[in-house]
């Protein structure tokens, strides 16, 4: 085979490549940007604000990200993954002593029965049972609304995530696209500059001997 054949055929082989390689960048930047965007807004139309360095807790002042982003409207989700985790979370721990909303049911069912037991006795202590339960009750909605908004937060943040994924990836494919060109240029000025009738790999002929 002709060496400028061969090199025209690596240099269009790797320019199509390259162009494909753009379109997949080209889609996963696309996708970044809506993910990007997507978090933000819905981050943004909860008007979270973290709470200021100087009011933070001693608990709070532990998390680095907390006093990193103290005073900062939420808007990214490593934002919310810091909330979620290092407020709500921590909060919740010292309510519920790290009982969840399941964990909660139980209590509350056993109180509720002995709250109806001590009203068809009319027992003494009833009184101090339906405090209790009245406590465990507002306990366990509270928690509830904990989890379900940390939940949300974190599934912002892997959102995110995703996002920040195809950036990676978007870079990647320009990369790679990028050093190709640059290879199928250089094929090209090579295959210009080799004389026609040059050949690749061609086989020695054999010296003739009297």
């Amino acid at each position: 085979m002709k060496r400028r054949t061969l090199d025209l055929l690596f240099s269009i082989g790797g320019l199509g490549l390259a162009v494909l390689l753009l379109v997949v960048g080209v889609v996963l930047t696309t996708n970044a940007n809506f993910a990007n965007d997507y978090v933000r807004d819905q981050l943004g139309a909860q008007h979270i604000t973290f709470t200021p360095a100087d009011k933070l807790s001693d608990e709070e002042k532990k998390s680095e990200c907390l006093r990193e982003y103290a005073g900062q409207k939420m808007t990214t989700g490593k934002q919310a993954e810091c909330y979620a985790n290092d407020y709500i979370g921590l909060h919740l721990q010292n309510m519920a002593g790290g009982k969840t909303y399941a964990d909660l049911g139980e209590p509350q069912t056993a109180l509720r029965e002995q709250v109806a037991q001590a009203e068809q006795s009319n027992a003494a202590n009833l009184a101090d049972l339906q405090k209790q339960l009245a406590e465990v009750t507002a306990q366990r909605e509270t928690v509830f609304k904990g989890e379900t908004l940390r939940g949300l937060l974190l599934t912002s943040y892997g959102f995110s995530e995703f996002g920040r994924k195809a950036e990676q990836g978007a870079l990647a494919m320009y990369l790679g696209a990028g050093l190709l060109l640059l290879l199928s240029a250089a094929g090209l000025v090579h295959a210009f500059r080799t004389p026609s009738n040059a050949t690749f790999a061609a086989p020695e002929k054999e010296k003739v001997t009297n």
